[in-house]
């Protein structure tokens, strides 16, 4: 006999977070009826997080569903919200919910109007679209937005599937996404660049010259309070103009990795000078060594 207030699920888009999420709530005894998925990717996805869910069109989905994980792309929620609204998919008291980041509830605006209650989950973790994503979302934050009486909705959820709900409001979700992109897409581009300049130098796994540093360096800057610079280390905040002006005579050639290493380095001398940890001469001197871009 299955628990109160499980709910009928469906998928709309079962790339790498709606499938993942799908199984989570599956995993909690909700019922996923249906999924919508066109590409083999997708197929292979259902089919291997979510055995037996039937396959079905986006708007089949919505109909069979009282729980809607609409998981498509950011740019595509509007038109998909309104395309399913112009089919009459949408009825009252049923419960749809985007995972975008950036985005608030406005998305769903199509499916609001038809009595769907909106609500927005993300969450705070980088999805591989397979079970390994189960394990790591547990204790991750899902910022949620919605309408005041429904966020306890949204927060179940949330703790359903792992997470922690952090409550945002519609109008800092772009913030706040731009925040999780900083700190965790940008760093994957400079720990990329940076072992592709120990390649070039013959080191045959750049990952293990990298890796304590890398995971030391997270590890200290997680623990301070924002724009603390306590673990901060290297040249910029000792000062040491000379020893970055070799880093960009070095770097020249490499225009990618030279144009991301002179943008962070600045970034990195203000963080200093705000805390103390360069005096304005140096300061100076670090921005004279990193010259004109371009």
């Amino acid at each position: 006999m299955s628990r109160p207030g499980r709910l009928a699920v469906g998928i709309v888009g079962a790339g790498r977070v709606g499938a993942v999420l799908g199984a989570a709530l599956r995993q909690a005894e909700h019922d996923v009826v249906a999924a919508s998925g066109v590409s083999e990717e997708s197929l292979a996805r259902i089919d291997a997080l979510l055995p037996g869910v039937p396959v079905m069109d986006p708007e089949a989905v919505v109909r069979a569903a009282d729980l809607v994980l609409l998981t498509v792309p950011d740019d595509s929620i509007a038109a998909v919200s309104a395309g399913l609204a112009s089919l009459g998919a949408w009825r009252g008291g049923q419960i749809v919910v985007h995972t975008s980041g950036r985005l608030g509830t406005e998305a769903l605006a199509d499916a609001q109007g038809a009595g769907a209650m909106a609500l927005a989950i993300h969450p705070a973790m980088t999805f591989t679209g397979t079970s390994l994503d189960l394990t790591r979302m547990t204790g991750a934050a899902f910022a949620v937005s919605g309408p005041a009486p429904l966020l306890p909705i949204a927060q179940a959820l949330a703790v359903e599937m792992g997470g922690e709900p952090l409550v945002l409001d519609d109008r800092d979700r772009p913030a706040y996404h731009a925040a999780l992109v900083h700190g965790a897409n940008h760093v994957v581009t400079a720990v990329s660049q940076a072992g592709g300049i120990l390649a070039r130098l013959g080191i045959e796994e750049p990952g293990r010259v990298l890796g304590p540093l890398v995971h030391a360096s997270v590890d200290g800057a997680l623990g301070e309070a924002p724009g603390a610079v306590t673990t901060l280390t290297g040249p910029v905040v000792r000062g040491d103009a000379g020893t970055v002006a070799a880093h960009v005579a070095a770097l020249r050639g490499q225009d990618e990795a030279l144009f991301a290493y002179r943008a962070m380095a600045r970034a990195t001398a203000d963080l200093a000078l705000s805390g103390g940890r360069i005096g304005p001469a140096q300061y100076a001197d670090i921005i004279a060594a990193l010259g004109a871009e371009g």
